[in-house]
């Protein structure tokens, strides 16, 4: 069933918990690939764009606090955070005037995701030799989540594409948005299309805001999502677009078996 946040606007779907076959933690390794190939990157963005001075980092040694939104279940959270250490703490070796070790900074990690998501799997998953104080931070990313001026680094990994709600037109018979048969957007329907747009507008500009307010001066965010479709190139014709229209066919079929209730849609569009 899908769970409400305490604010009303934001639809909560977290990834399977628990360590299980079926579980997302065993189930995630794309996304791992993600995270993977988006190091270099991240060392790369840290290394040019990253101001310990303007932090105040280059005489003064303090916590170093770092968000990754979406974190959901397992390793690859885990992964990205210590590919994001190592950068800072090489950046920090060859860019400060403190005479001591990268090993002296001291660095503070937020898990966040929603208050359904389970935490609990995640910090069994915790390594014991980590070099950050972790803590978990439910809650929806649209939202703010931090005092001002707090945060140094935000990571999110593919988890920004997600909407933080269904359009309401989407699933309204009456409405020429009314996406019935479909889990995606079908270009086909000018009104589906513009419902998906506006939402996602919507949602990124809180997003941004949000960060806006979170970050101190001179900190640092990194976005990986999931790639945009080029122009002219229908989304039902990129490789999301055909898995999802397999998928959706899967569902058809066990609507017609009476075995998923067409009202339910929703929770999966």
């Amino acid at each position: 069933m899908a769970h409400i946040e305490s604010n009303n606007l934001t639809e909560a779907y977290p990834m399977v918990g628990g360590d299980d076959a079926y579980s997302y933690a065993n189930n995630s390794t794309y996304q791992r690939g993600v995270v993977d190939a988006a190091k270099e990157l991240i060392s790369e963005a840290i290394a040019d764009k990253l101001d310990l001075k303007i932090l105040g980092f280059d005489d003064t040694l303090k916590p170093f606090k770092i968000a990754d939104l979406g974190c959901s279940v397992g390793p690859n959270t885990l992964l990205a955070v210590q590919n994001i250490i190592e950068a800072i703490e090489l950046k920090f070796q060859r860019t400060t005037n403190l005479h001591q070790k990268p090993s002296a900074l001291e660095f503070q990690v937020f898990l966040n995701d929603h208050s359904d998501n389970d935490f609990n799997t995640l910090f069994k998953s915790l390594p014991h030799a980590r070099k950050y104080f972790a803590a978990g931070l439910p809650g929806s990313f649209h939202s703010r989540l931090f005092p001002r001026s707090s945060i140094h680094f935000v990571h999110t990994s593919y988890a920004l594409h997600w909407l933080s709600k269904v359009p309401k037109e989407i699933v309204d018979p009456c409405s020429p948005a009314w996406n019935k048969g479909s889990i995606q957007c079908s270009e086909s329907n000018i009104e589906v299309v513009r419902a998906y747009s506006t939402q996602y507008k919507n949602d990124m500009e809180s997003f941004l805001n949000a960060r806006a307010e979170e970050l101190v001066p001179g900190g640092l965010m990194v976005l990986i999502l999931a790639a945009v479709v080029p122009d002219g190139i229908p989304l039902s014709n990129s490789y999301v677009g055909v898995f999802n229209n397999i998928l959706g066919s899967c569902f058809n079929d066990l609507a017609k078996m009476v075995r998923i209730n067409d009202s339910k849609w929703k929770l999966i569009q």
